[in-house]
């Protein structure tokens, strides 16, 4: 099947147009040098002015057609570039949407499971108990899933509101990561001793919570270990301030270094047993670093050899912290 259709992949068509439009040309600009040739020995052998013909208006049309076929060949390009573009796209919102359907079915289910159970049968207090936190559970993974969604909607806006204040780096990592332990437990976070006058900048408090979140959720997430573990570090240049998040996770292949962040893009491997994720978290960190002024980049020497993202963020003055900064 694949054989008799091969013809019509864009690609190939894209090449047969270019080979086409190029034989064209080749075959005119042959065709009108052979006319002019002719015409210059017909003029020799009766002895006719040459300039009544304009002879060298040959090489100016020679000279516009290709100036026209050089457009035309322009626009078959952006066309292709386009449409791969826009065919990509299609194909990554055709897996959001599943990845998202299966997001929002699995704990809608598992409600509904649980309710079915509290109307069929008398249940122990404990039992009930029990039940309930489960649900609560799903309703939390629910409302983190449209909470998400409707977050990166205003961040693409840049209609996000709150204001930014001036914090240590580190401390607030740490902080987090005290707060929210009981979210990532199993896995072992380990944050590098450093020297206490490191880590000043400018965030919005909501925003960080929600990129360090989205960021250590990865790490944990794609894991294939035991103990899914996390080492962060912090470090300063003159200009910036960073925090490094490497973990054991599955990892990604060096290429795809850049498309990771990329919205709907998710890294496929058969073998593995990871499944779910909307493909949206990555690139929700990548738009909050860009918020605040700043930048992240992942790097991997492979699948199955972990991920390290280096968080970059404009440094600000210690002297300011605490203290409402600047956007």
């Amino acid at each position: 099947m694949k054989r008799s259709i091969w013809f019509l992949h864009p690609v190939s068509v894209f090449v047969f147009s270019i080979i086409a439009l190029g034989l064209s040309l080749f075959l005119y600009i042959y065709w009108y040098v052979s006319v002019s040739t002719g015409l210059k020995a017909v003029i020799e052998k009766t002895n006719l002015d040459p300039q009544q013909f304009i002879a060298w208006q040959t090489w100016v049309v020679i000279m516009v057609l290709s100036i026209l076929v050089g457009i035309i060949l322009t626009g078959i390009f952006t066309i292709f570039v386009y449409q791969r573009k826009t065919l990509a796209l299609y194909r990554s919102q055709y897996n959001f949407i599943n990845s998202f359907t299966h997001e929002l079915k699995t704990p809608t289910t598992s409600l509904r499971l649980y309710l079915e159970t509290f109307v069929k049968h008398e249940l122990p207090r404990d039992k009930q108990l029990k039940y309930l936190g489960y649900m609560l559970a799903d309703v939390g993974r629910l409302s983190d899933n449209i909470n998400g969604i409707l977050n990166l909607a205003r961040i693409e806006a840049k209609i996000y509101s709150g204001e930014f204040i001036v914090v240590d780096l580190a401390e607030e990592v740490e902080e987090f990561c005290r707060n929210n332990q009981q979210l990532f437990r199993g896995s072992e976070i380990v944050i590098n001793q450093r020297q206490r006058s490191c880590s000043y900048c400018s965030i919005n408090h909501a925003l960080f919570q929600m990129l360090l979140m989205n960021l250590l959720s990865n790490a944990t997430r794609h894991n294939e270990n035991d103990c899914p573990r996390i080492t962060i570090t912090f470090s300063q240049t003159e200009k910036n301030v960073q925090a490094c998040f490497s973990d054991n996770g599955i990892g990604f292949e060096r290429s795809q270094g850049k498309k990771i962040f990329e919205k709907f893009f998710q890294i496929e491997r058969a073998e593995s047993r990871i499944v779910g994720g909307t493909g949206l978290g990555l690139y929700m960190v990548q738009q909050i670093a860009r918020f605040h002024k700043g930048r992240i980049t992942a790097h991997s020497e492979g699948l199955g050899k972990g991920a390290q993202f280096t968080l970059s963020l404009p440094r600000q003055d210690p002297s300011l912290i605490g203290t409402r900064g600047l956007k």
